[in-house]
């Protein structure tokens, strides 16, 4: 991935990043919000629940407490102290009362609870009150909660209990007045509150009536039948999500019994709604901040990246060679400050590379006239000693003149050839000719200059050296120039052959691997140490004690001129191997 495109990258996913971040935060706070708003608008309406029952209970309180010392009522209290008292009677008593005091529930009771007059039911005259309640509630001074069975099922009611004593005996005075939905509209719920009731039975209501999926609540309830204490829950009644109430239950217990529960729902529609929202336009804001990201991110890679590649351009060009490049300063930032240091440092590189030049070909053309005063002060020598000896044989054995002539002619010819030698190799290093390349096999090469040795090989009275050949049969093309090539190899074997003067053997191989052709010359000599591997291929260094040290120089130049490289391993005592690697040959 190049710098553009993580900096494009990077810049867009930032902006979505921060948009992300900032829309949650939003959303989260928005729910925080919501839950404090809709816990505040509950807890309005628990307390005005506890209110109304408060004040029902004082309503019903006072209404039997107004029934039960009604005239009618003491006077079956009378007849209930008579040995056989007879309450036909009074069967509908409980109905006058019950309407006079606007009760929902009223009966007339024996201390056992047999049912004298029921304004709800009341053909059960003579049969016991089936009102959930305890006989301790006959005793309370105190309203409670009770579950009153109907035709249309059990309902809740406010009930409280009074008795009425006329002698001995007495009578109790039961009224209720029911939770029902009128109950639920007079709590009167702010917009997006409504109050619900469950009862024991399974039934659920709202102001409205019955309320549609009961079991919904199931959860909640379950709650309340393990703890006995306020429980709370998210509770979604259709499909769509925004029909979702935050619901808090409120166990409505008579005597550690759950009679029931008051449930208060606040709408969560605003809220999802709101998220929604925020969600859209978080994604919108999101995808307009990673388009301006990406435009952005462009035009900043365009001011960053184009100066950085022209800089890229301009130290490949340095790098392949053309100390000239300049690059161009466009701003005065930090970038501009690059460009002009780089071109500043290729005006000094080429400072530095001229006097390097120089102070190369000076000391060149030094070493060059170190060497070659070397060279030829040795046969010079021997070349004055054989004259002097000339003029003194001259002068003191005329006689024997012709044969020391013979002689010294002899050992002058010799030492001529030599200095003719020396010359040549100096020669030969100044004017390396450019390759001409061709598409040769290099095992068959190999094999040419094998036959150039094959005298010396074979020859007697010489260490023997045992030439071992492991060439490639085929996949050893190369592009060379078959006289350098040549040139090359016998010196790499002649420097081979020098470095096992008491005989041995000699390994030349040939292969081929990912398009490199390698070309291995091994003796089985005294090898090389370290420091000399180093300067094996510097121009004059020699470790034979005759050689001007231009061999292998002149191998590594024709190997170069080849675009080859070649390398040389070995430890003392182990022998050297000297490998040279080419490019295979490539079909065009």
């Amino acid at each position: 991935m190049t710098f553009r495109t993580r900096l494009l990258v990077v810049s867009s996913l930032t902006l979505a990043g921060v948009v992300v971040l900032v829309s949650a935060t939003v959303s989260e706070a928005t729910r925080r919000s919501f839950d404090r708003i809709a816990q505040d608008r509950r807890r309005g309406v628990v307390n005005q629940f506890e209110r109304e029952v408060e004040s029902q209970y004082r309503d019903v309180e006072e209404k039997v407490d107004r029934a039960a010392s009604s005239p009618a009522v003491l006077q079956i209290a009378i007849e209930a102290n008579r040995p056989q008292p007879d309450f036909s009677p009074f069967v509908n008593e409980a109905q006058t009362q019950a309407d006079a005091q606007a009760l929902d529930f009223l009966d007339i009771l024996q201390p056992d609870r047999t049912i004298v007059s029921s304004a709800s039911e009341p053909a059960r005259f003579g049969y016991p009150s089936d009102w959930l309640m305890a006989p301790e509630d006959a005793l309370s001074a105190k309203p409670f909660l009770a579950r009153v069975p109907t035709a249309g099922g059990d309902v809740l009611a406010f009930a409280f209990v009074r008795p009425v004593s006329a002698g001995d005996r007495g009578i109790l005075i039961a009224g209720a007045r029911k939770l029902d939905p009128a109950f639920l509209a007079s709590l009167g719920t702010p917009p997006g509150v409504r109050a619900m009731l469950w009862m024991a039975g399974g039934a659920l209501m709202d102001p409205a009536g019955p309320v549609a999926s009961p079991d919904r609540v199931a959860p909640l309830i379950q709650a309340l039948r393990r703890t006995g204490r306020e429980a709370s829950a998210a509770i979604q009644w259709a499909s769509d999500p925004s029909s979702a109430e935050s619901v808090v239950a409120l166990p409505l217990l008579h005597r550690q019994a759950l009679l029931g529960a008051l449930l208060v729902g606040v709408s969560l529609r605003e809220q999802i709604l709101l998220e929604r929202e925020i969600l859209w336009t978080g994604v919108g804001v999101g995808v307009a901040g990673i388009l301006l990201g990406v435009l952005m991110g462009f035009w900043t890679t365009l001011r960053v990246t184009r100066p950085v590649a022209e800089l890229v351009s301009g130290v490949q060009a340095v790098a392949g060679g053309d100390w000239d490049t300049r690059v161009a300063v466009p701003t005065n930032d930090e970038i501009g400050q690059l460009a002009a240091a780089f071109n500043k440092m290729t005006e000094q590189l080429i400072q530095q590379r001229d006097r390097a030049i120089q102070a190369e070909r000076v000391a060149a053309w030094r070493e060059l006239a170190r060497r070659l005063a070397h060279e030829l002060k040795n046969p010079l020598f021997p070349l004055q000693i054989t004259i002097e000896n000339l003029q003194r044989a001259r002068d003191l054995h005329p006689r024997e003149f012709d044969e020391i002539f013979r002689e010294s002619t002899a050992t002058l010819l010799a030492e001529l050839q030599n200095l003719k030698s020396i010359v040549g190799q100096f020669s030969d290093f100044a004017k390396m000719p450019q390759p001409e390349f061709q598409r040769l096999d290099a095992s068959e090469l190999v094999r040419g200059v094998a036959k150039f040795f094959e005298a010396q090989f074979q020859a007697e009275g010489r260490p023997r050296i045992e030439p071992v050949f492991d060439l490639a049969e085929s996949g050893v093309e190369i592009a060379a120039d078959p006289l350098q090539l040549t040139r090359a190899l016998r010196n790499l074997i002649l420097n081979a052959m020098d470095a096992m003067p008491s005989g041995g053997t000699l390994r030349v191989r040939t292969e081929s691997a990912d398009g490199i052709v390698r070309i291995s010359v091994t003796d089985s000599g005294q090898g090389l140490s370290e420091e000399e591997r180093a300067r094996l291929f510097t121009p004059y260094y020699t470790t034979k004690r005759h050689g001007t040290g231009l061999g292998l120089a002149i191998v590594q130049s024709v190997v170069s001129d080849h675009s080859g490289r070649i390398s040389v391993s070995g430890e003392p005592g182990q022998g050297a191997t000297f490998t040279i690697e080419l490019p295979a040959w490539r079909d065009s």
